[in-house]
């Protein structure tokens, strides 16, 4: 009986898929040829000078690799703005600066389209988990646009990423890029996973799976952004003791969902949740402090700093 229902559910995704990916390739095609026109304009414009090394020279990232050639990711940047999905950015007004930054992270499929004046328009990129995939697929128009030369990273269990035709959101990708090859999507390998979890350990002394947790794609996030970037603003992301302020503000988890729940209910809900699985958003936060003391990490909107160290404490080593 099982067998059946599984096969109908695989059926019913696979179609619910293609339809969706015939919409974004239609979407997409004008968007291809107009970009094709613009290069072609470029190419009688005067070249700039360029200090920073091309892409294809940069040191390959281990554990990031390409869905389509499984090639590793090659980026850096010297500066990022990292943009959360807050309420807080709600009337920042933060927009221009986050779009002078060199690279700008962002996180699932969180808009920019009518938010630009707080959060911007810039994707350098997109680190999206799993869960996220049919959000992103619906809004591809926005979401998949291939103008700003974006990198999209994917994550998510690895029964779901194998490579064997049984990874149900691996084999989704795959025929995602092959619709539109010129996204650049990448997957978590399995080691990298690991080494996440086991940094997560290593920082908090909690082991993920005991404590029936989930890493965030915020904690994979600021991860892959100490990978990539010299320096790193960080936007929207509370202190960790914020919601035990008597007076704090309260704000919509997401900035896009203004009648969603609150975001310090969210947080503390998930801290304590004991059954099913959660989030350890405040723990995460904690470790997040601690590394901004050793890293060049800043906080705005709201603006903070981390405490200073208890005694000679140090920040423990990130993935290599």
């Amino acid at each position: 009986m099982k067998t059946p229902m599984r096969h109908g559910i695989a059926v019913f995704l696979a179609i619910t898929m293609c339809t969706s990916l015939l919409l974004v390739y239609n979407s997409s095609y004008s968007n291809t040829q107009k970009l094709q026109n613009d290069s072609e304009s470029r190419e009688h414009q005067p070249t700039k000078l360029v200090t920073k090394p091309p892409r294809d020279q940069l040191s390959p990232l281990q554990g990031y690799s390409s869905i389509i050639d499984h090639k590793p990711l090659k980026m850096h940047c010297d500066s990022c703005a990292l943009v959360t999905s807050s309420g807080h950015l709600i009337g920042s007004g933060r927009g221009e600066e986050i779009d002078q930054t060199e690279c700008v992270i962002r996180m699932n499929d969180a808009p920019t389209r009518s938010y630009r004046k707080d959060v911007g328009q810039k994707t350098s990129l997109r680190v999206i988990a799993h869960s996220s995939m049919q959000r992103i697929l619906r809004n591809h128009n926005e979401l998949l646009n291939t103008s700003q030369d974006t990198v999209f990273i994917f994550w998510g269990p690895s029964n779901y990423m194998r490579r064997d035709g049984k990874g149900l959101v691996y084999n989704n990708l795959r025929v995602m890029n092959q619709v539109l090859p010129r996204l650049k999507v990448y997957i978590i390998s399995r080691q990298k996973m690991q080494q996440f979890d086991e940094l997560f350990k290593r920082e908090t002394g909690k082991d993920r799976r005991i404590s029936n947790s989930w890493l965030s794609t915020g904690w994979f996030t600021m991860t892959i952004a100490l990978e990539l970037c010299d320096r790193i603003n960080v936007y929207g992301m509370v202190a960790p003791e914020f919601c035990k302020e008597p007076h704090h503000l309260p704000v919509p988890y997401h900035y896009y969902e203004p009648a969603g729940p609150d975001e310090c209910t969210m947080y503390i809900s998930h801290e304590r949740g004991r059954r099913g699985s959660h989030h350890r958003f405040i723990t995460e936060k904690r470790v997040f402090a601690k590394w901004a003391r050793t890293f060049d990490i800043r906080f705005y909107q709201p603006d903070w700093s981390p405490a200073p160290a208890p005694g000679n404490r140090t920040a423990g080593a990130l993935p290599s």
